[in-house]
């Protein structure tokens, strides 16, 4: 498959951001983002997953303690490339990252038949979203009224779907310029009128004097691998490696949004207490050594967890206790 990405001789990408030294067939090729909004996360997520590697000094490569998993540490705006191209076998890296690559290669979305990568999860980390932004004077015109005007952005594949989606048929062309950093001194500096960037908190869109006129975009980190085929070796014990990082990863993710709740109750407040706690599937419900009492225990969401802590108090319960999950397989 073509990408639209420059190739050399022997189809890899010019300019390779990929460390030499990394093909190996035996092992999964694992990418992650170097740096970046998303690294510390990624990592956390990893090492919450058992998939651990000390990452040797300088090097950009590091090779799983217990696992046939090589991680290979490239910039998040490569990795959707890499595993499309088929010099990766699964990677993490925005959804911003993976639909400008996408576009640009020509491709709707990660749900084209013809898309030789396939997400398999939304990691519910790096939330932000893409926008359109102006200076805060001008950002009561609408969308269409940037149309024409000259864009900076470091999205421009994005930038150009977003603005040819606003615009009619033989209209004025939007001028769409290309940074690498610091997007948002554009407008400032008079290189462009308006500019398509991510906000995060909004405080350095703010402190540049610009405001949100359009979303673009929502993007949040995404796991993603090549499509299985008897070529890439994915369909064999490769692909069980797969499967088996997409499960620790589900683990860890669930791990990390429910508690254990454990609480004790008498027999005439157990209907109540497990009404409150109804867990996963059902309550755990043991009896106590002392007559007419038993000990409750469920998962229920993190979120929710000292809500319903203070439900079982005035229900009845005692001793009331929380717990946190390293790991799960549900």
């Amino acid at each position: 498959m073509t990408t639209g990405y420059p190739k050399e001789a022997d189809g890899s990408p010019t300019r390779s951001s990929m460390p030499s030294g990394v093909l190996d067939h035996n092992l999964v090729l694992f990418a992650i983002p170097k740096k970046g909004r998303i690294h510390e996360d990624v990592m956390k997520l990893l090492k919450g997953s058992g998939i651990d590697a000390k990452r040797p000094d300088r090097l950009d490569v590091a090779v799983c303690k217990d696992l046939p998993i090589k991680l290979v540490f490239l910039p998040a705006s490569d990795i959707p490339t890499y595993v499309m191209d088929g010099n990766i076998d699964i990677g993490i890296s925005g959804s911003d990252m993976l639909e400008e690559t996408l576009t640009a290669a020509g491709l709707a979305s990660h749900s084209d038949q013809s898309c030789p990568l396939q997400v398999l999860k939304h990691l519910g980390f790096g939330k932000c979203k893409l926008c359109l932004q102006a200076p805060k004077d001008l950002c009561d015109r609408s969308p269409e009224e940037w149309i024409g005007k000259r864009i900076v952005t470091s999205f421009p594949a994005l930038t150009k779907r977003f603005f040819d989606g606003l615009q009619e048929k033989g209209g004025e062309k939007t001028s769409i310029k290309v940074v690498s950093g610091s997007v948002e001194a554009a407008c400032g500096l008079g290189l462009a009128d308006a500019v398509v960037d991510l906000v995060e908190t909004g405080t350095t869109m703010k402190a540049a004097g610009l405001d949100v006129v359009a979303d673009v975009l929502e993007t949040e980190a995404l796991l993603f691998q090549q499509k299985p085929t008897e070529a890439n070796g994915l369909s064999g014990k490769k692909g069980e490696i797969l499967k088996l990082i997409e499960s620790r990863v589900q683990g860890y993710m669930t791990a990390t949004s429910y508690v254990m709740l454990v609480c004790n109750c008498h027999d005439d407040k157990l209907a109540k207490v497990c009404d409150i706690m109804p867990g996963k599937r059902s309550p755990t419900v043991t009896e106590l050594k002392e007559a007419g009492w038993h000990s409750v225990q469920s998962l229920v969401p993190i979120k929710s967890s000292n809500k319903i802590m203070d439900e079982l108090v005035e229900a009845g319960a005692e001793d009331v206790l929380a717990f946190s999950l390293s790991n799960t397989r549900m």
